[in-house]
């Protein structure tokens, strides 16, 4: 038996397939993965996504700390709630995870780590952290859930908690722009997410969690799996850890070269000098998007073959929902052109080469 988030029992109720992820009994689907999909692109859906890890940071020198524990810049959150993606890294330069930190004040911040790697996480962080003498809080009384979609952010906005303390609480959390969030009672919204499409991320006390979906459901808001998830997430060319980076590949091999602020050259970050040495050294494999031309689907750790370069390999393939075709990510030389093959049960099948992502706020954005 795996660990379980405070929705278990709901996921049973609602007659959901469950399964083994990272050490948690998830769901995968309620009934079709693919029809949960549709309605996250099309309408809204909500996920359960308490397995990841909420850590609250806070001390006098946690801006310190964050500047020291992650590559991206924590010195650009400049305003409360506002978020920034990031990697974790190794001395090496390994990606040990992405996650998002969130600014609350200058002595708080949040962040969000995956499933996975939530213990290892909070071990490395917490190892970290006592040369700062920052408070490590690992918040497993709140939940947290997704509502993402089009309509998603309306359908979420008539059920936020009352706050006769903060009139413009409510205001506020609609007109929040993306990668933002704010406090509304004991919530914690944020308009976030990991599926391409618009939608706030909201972590909660876990009594409130089941009632919030519950109501949902009853709006018309889909229940989602993490097949749906998966698929959502792909299309919108965001990478999974595990599958698309880990400790023995980098960001700059990871298309998330954009996560790493080299500037001020002051800042000294876990991984610098290792990152450092890999740009100067070059010929970096590269993250590329593939859609694949003929009959198949694309998987994991299938071979791409690069005619006169080298080979690569899948890191995250599925048949999208939403082109009708085959897609993937896959780390490849560098050289790489627009035409690869990728090795399908002892078949060479053709792939195009593209950049991500294959799908954005529900349009298509290759052809």
């Amino acid at each position: 038996m795996g660990r379980r988030t405070p929705l278990y029992d709901l996921h049973l109720r609602l007659k959901a397939r469950m399964v083994d992820f990272g050490g948690w009994d998830m769901p995968v689907h309620y009934g079709s993965q693919i029809d949960e999909h549709h309605a996250v692109r099309r309408s809204a859906g909500i996920f359960d996504v308490s397995h990841m890890g909420v850590v609250d940071l806070e001390g006098e020198r946690v801006r310190a700390f964050l500047a020291h524990l992650v590559a991206n810049d924590v010195g650009k959150l400049k305003v409360p709630g506002k978020a920034l993606y990031t990697c974790l890294l190794n001395d090496a330069g390994g990606v040990l995870d992405d996650l998002i930190v969130y600014y609350l004040s200058e002595r708080f911040f949040r962040v969000v780590v995956n499933a996975g790697r939530r213990d290892a996480d909070l071990a490395w962080i917490r190892a970290q952290a006592k040369a700062f003498g920052v408070a490590v809080v690992e918040r497993t009384d709140l939940a947290m859930v997704a509502v993402q979609g089009p309509a998603a952010r309306g359908l979420v906005e008539s059920l936020l908690p009352p706050t006769p303390d903060d009139p413009g609480a409510r205001e506020a959390v609609m007109a929040l722009s993306p990668f933002n969030g704010r406090a509304i009672g004991p919530w914690f919204v944020a308009r976030t997410g990991y599926t391409g499409e618009d939608g706030f991320e909201i972590v909660l006390p876990v009594a409130m969690a089941e009632p919030l979906w519950v109501a949902l459901n009853a709006r018309g808001v889909s229940s989602c799996g993490l097949g749906a998830r998966d698929t959502l997430r792909l299309e919108a060319g965001m990478n999974l850890y595990g599958n698309d980076m880990d400790e023995t590949t980098n960001p700059l091999e990871s298309g998330l070269a954009w996560t790493i602020a080299f500037e001020p050259a002051s800042r000294d970050f876990v991984g610098r000098a290792a990152l450092e040495a890999i740009r100067a050294r070059g010929g970096l494999r590269r993250l590329v998007g593939l859609v694949l031309e003929e009959r198949g689907v694309l998987r994991s750790h299938q071979k791409v073959v690069v005619p006169g370069v080298g080979e690569g390999e899948v890191t995250s393939g599925t048949f999208s929902p939403t082109l009708e075709k085959s897609i993937a990510l896959a780390r490849v030389p560098a050289g790489t052109g627009e035409r690869v093959q990728v090795d399908i049960r002892g078949r060479l099948l053709a792939a195009r080469v593209v950049k991500p992502p294959f799908v954005r706020h529900g349009q298509v954005l290759v052809s």
